[in-house]
This record gives C-alpha cells, sequence and structure tokens, in this order.
C-alpha cells in the first residue's frame, strides 16, 4: 500500500492529460469537417407608410333625453321622441338594416341639500336617455339627415365618425408601401456598410387605422329658419408598419 501511495505524481496524471488531449483533437477534427456554424449577421429595418382617401360613409348617434316627475311619464314622453326620429329617418331614405338602438337609461333625480342642510336628498324626477346609430351611407345626405333628426325631436347628439365602407383596399396599399419602404431602407444601409443582402429571415406587418373621435355629448335645439347643417368629411388615414429582419454577409 505505501508504494502504491508513493508513485510519482506524474504516473498519476498521465492518464488524465492522455484524455484531455483527445477531446481537444476531437473538437478540431468537428470543426474541420463542417460543424455548427456561426449565427448568420443580420440586418433589422423598419418601414412605415401613411395612406389616406376620402370617406364615403359616416355613423351617427343621436337620440332623446326627456324628464318628468314619474317614471312612466318620462318614458312614454321619450318614446314618442325617438320614434318621431326613427320615422323621420325611415321617411329621408335611410333603411332599418342602418337603425339601431345605442343607448337607453332610466335614472331618478334627487334635489341636492344645501351644505348646511341636514335634510336628505328628494326624488323630484326621472331622467330617460334613447339614442339611436344611424349608419349615413351617402354623405351627401348627411348635413340634411341631420337637420330632420333634430327637427323630428331629437335633443342629444353623442358621436359622429367616418369611415370607409370597404377599408381593406387600403390597409392592402398601406402594408405593401410599408414593405417596400422596408425594402428600400435595406438596399440603401447595405450598400454603404458594403455588405450583401442575402435572404429575408422575417416580416412582420402592422397595421394602425385613423378615425375621428367621437365627439362630447351635446344638446341640440330645433330651428327651422337656420341653413342645412355644414358637414366637411376630411380623409380616412391608415398607418402601416413593417419589421423586416435579411441576412447579410460581406461583399
Amino acid at each position: 500500500m505505501r508504494l502504491a501511495s508513493s508513485a510519482p505524481a506524474s504516473v498519476i496524471r498521465a492518464p488524465r492529460r492522455a484524455a484531455a488531449g483527445a477531446v481537444v483533437a476531437a473538437m478540431a477534427a468537428l470543426l474541420l469537417a463542417g460543424g455548427p456554424a456561426a449565427a448568420a449577421a443580420t440586418l433589422t429595418v423598419v418601414g412605415e407608410a401613411r395612406v389616406s382617401a376620402p370617406p364615403d360613409m359616416a355613423v351617427l348617434t343621436t337620440g332623446t333625453l326627456t324628464t318628468a316627475k314619474t317614471a312612466d311619464d318620462a318614458l312614454a314622453a321619450n318614446s314618442k321622441a325617438v320614434s318621431d326620429v326613427i320615422a323621420a329617418l325611415k321617411a329621408a331614405g335611410v333603411e332599418p338594416r342602418d337603425i339601431a338602438t345605442a343607448n337607453f337609461s332610466i335614472q331618478p333625480q334627487y334635489s341636492v341639500p344645501q351644505q348646511s342642510s341636514r335634510e336628505a336628498p328628494k326624488l323630484i324626477g326621472f331622467e330617460v336617455r334613447n339614442s339611436v346609430r344611424i349608419t349615413v351611407r351617402d354623405l351627401a345626405k348627411l348635413g340634411p339627415l341631420l337637420d330632420k333628426v333634430v327637427q323630428s325631436g331629437a335633443n342629444q347628439a353623442s358621436g359622429l365618425a367616418f369611415a370607409l365602407a370597404e377599408p381593406g383596399q387600403l390597409d392592402r396599399e398601406a402594408r405593401a408601401a410599408a414593405v417596400k419602404d422596408a425594402m428600400e431602407q435595406a438596399k440603401a444601409l447595405a450598400a454603404a456598410a458594403g455588405v450583401r443582402l442575402t435572404r429575408i429571415t422575417s416580416i412582420q406587418p402592422e397595421t394602425q387605422g385613423g378615425f375621428p373621435m367621437p365627439a362630447a355629448p351635446m344638446m341640440m335645439k330645433a330651428d327651422a329658419s337656420r341653413m342645412s347643417v355644414p358637414v366637411e368629411a376630411g380623409e380616412i388615414e391608415v398607418r402601416a408598419r413593417t419589421v423586416m429582419v435579411y441576412e447579410i454577409e460581406p461583399m
């Protein structure tokens, strides 16, 4: 046992050195034989585009607000007013499919006591709101239609938004323009850096449509002597953004 333990240290470590040398040799042979390639260099570009077109339709939300001492009276008055508005819309040529109830509510109304008073709030009546959403497919009729809606009894408007009946074409044009912009950027950057574009490895498109925001609720009052409501539709803008990744190599 003493003779084995007193053997030179170099004799004990020799097999380990041989094993380590074999591993290094095997790795070198693997690399020379075409082992796993290093990750390819890439170039990432972001293309953006904006495409606009005049809208060809509008969505209007309007309705009536009525108050009365009892819920039945407030509801009856409101129902008649809304029925008159709907009848006026149909008489103006709006199809039933383009008229839909957007909101309906009945709320109790209470008196507000003075700060120094100990009296509890008292029920003084009820408020009924009923609104309809109208799709207008001919913008030339929008101004006169607004007049008729007010004259028929509507006293509130909570939104007017313009849109496109077929927005898909504008989306496609914006996406294509964003891709073209990204490709042009990639070519310019590659030429400046002295590299060659080999292939596209990733395309991530995004689109955002811009539409007018609905207006806050406002009171409306009929006035038969005034002119038709002026309406300016402007344009609908669609924004597209595309992220493209290219593999590149030295020239």
